[in-house]
């Protein structure tokens, strides 16, 4: 299953330095780009459904470390 989040930054520099930070994030394998202006990170990746989603758990504590929420478009 497809997995979408996206987070909403105070300005572009943050949203762009959390989409870098992801390009060779450990994590997971996860697919990036900018929405709204690059204020808007959108991600996706692969989840195999079973158990407790760490990935999403890993985007979130990172994003609100960058002073991110997770929105919904």
């Amino acid at each position: 299953m497809t997995n979408e989040i996206c987070y909403r930054f105070p300005n572009t520099q943050i949203a762009s330095r959390f989409l870098h930070g992801l390009k060779h994030w450990p994590v997971a394998d996860v697919a990036t780009r900018l929405l709204d202006g690059g204020l808007v990170v959108q991600v996706r990746y692969q989840f195999d459904e079973r158990g407790f989603d760490y990935t999403l758990a890993e985007l979130d504590e990172l994003a609100i470390g960058m002073q991110g929420e997770e929105i919904s478009l």
